[in-house]
Parts: C-alpha cells; sequence; structure tokens
C-alpha cells in the first residue's frame, strides 16, 4: 500500500530513537494472522498492489529475547509499537520490561471489528535497517505444497529453519 509506506518511510518518528522513522526499520507482527495478512486474503482493498493471495506468505518466527540481545550486542537499535507502527498514534519503546503497554488481548484477538482491537493487534516489533538470517527459529506455511517450496530453497543453505505447516496462523 503506497500511501502506508510513504507515512511510514517519511512522517513517523520512532520516538525512542529520534531521527529515525519506521520504513528504516524492518517491521515483525507479534501475532500470525495479522490484519495485513487478511487484507491480502480478502483481496478487495483498493490500494494493494499485490494480489497473490496469502498461500505464497511466510510466517517468520524469531525468539524476542535472542533478538534483542543479539541486536544490543551488535549496537543495532530495536524497538517495538504498542499498536501500528505505520499510525500517529503509536508508541515506541525500546525496554523489554515495558512489553506491558501492549494490548496482548488485542495482539490474540481473532475479530478485530472493533478499532481499539485492530490497533492493538497491528503491534510491532522493529529492528533497524537488518535482520540477519540467522535469527529466523521457524518458518510458518499454509500448506504442503509452500512447505515443500521452502524446504527446497532452504536445502543447500547452512541455517535451516524449521518449516512447518500452521494453518491456524491463516484465513
Amino acid at each position: 500500500m503506497t500511501e502506508i509506506k510513504r507515512r511510514r518511510l517519511l512522517e513517523i518518528e520512532v520516538q525512542c530513537h529520534p531521527e529515525t522513522r519506521v520504513g528504516e526499520y524492518v517491521p515483525f507482527y507479534f501475532c500470525p494472522r495479522s490484519i495485513m495478512l487478511f487484507i491480502i486474503y480478502k483481496n478487495n482493498h483498493p490500494d494493494m498492489s499485490y494480489h497473490g493471495g496469502q498461500e505464497p506468505i511466510l510466517h517468520l518466527q524469531m525468539d524476542l529475547e535472542s533478538t534483542v540481545r543479539w541486536a544490543n550486542e551488535k549496537d543495532i537499535r530495536w524497538a517495538f509499537s504498542d499498536r501500528n507502527a505505520g499510525g500517529f498514534l503509536a508508541e515506541f519503546y525500546k525496554n523489554l520490561l515495558e512489553l506491558d503497554k501492549i494490548d496482548w488481548d488485542a495482539v490474540d484477538a481473532t475479530d478485530f471489528r472493533d478499532m481499539q482491537i485492530q490497533e492493538g493487534k497491528q503491534a510491532e516489533f522493529l529492528i533497524h535497517d537488518t535482520c540477519p538470517w540467522h535469527l529466523i527459529e521457524k518458518i510458518g506455511v499454509l500448506n504442503e505444497k509452500i512447505r515443500n517450496q521452502v524446504t527446497e530453497i532452504l536445502r543447500n543453505e547452512q541455517h535451516k529453519p524449521v518449516v512447518t505447516i500452521e494453518k491456524k496462523w491463516y484465513y
């Protein structure tokens, strides 16, 4: 979605890391079945340029504490937001002791028609500029076809995350 990308790149500052913008960070949701995946699944949003459906979408899973430890050792900035990081109301944090600022009930919600739940469900973890492949521990896929494709792609790679079919992570 062009407008969301523009806003993330040019307008929304990650306040806990002044002079950086959300679009400079690699974003991760705290949940599968994100609202963005739902939009991809419905395939009816007027601003969507992607129309390939959810089947080829991969869920990359990392361990939060390991990722933060790696980032701190490498002096890589990281943060998390309490809601959609691409929105003007998001608050940003850089201390894991503040994870209670996230509405975990909203993150876990499967019915997100309520605007408060929509915002909270979209809380994000952000890593500045990069995310090394070795931090990925698991790849969740929709079906056997995609699992086989991913397994084949990873065949000659040194780091091979576990690839599992996670139907509940999709719509």
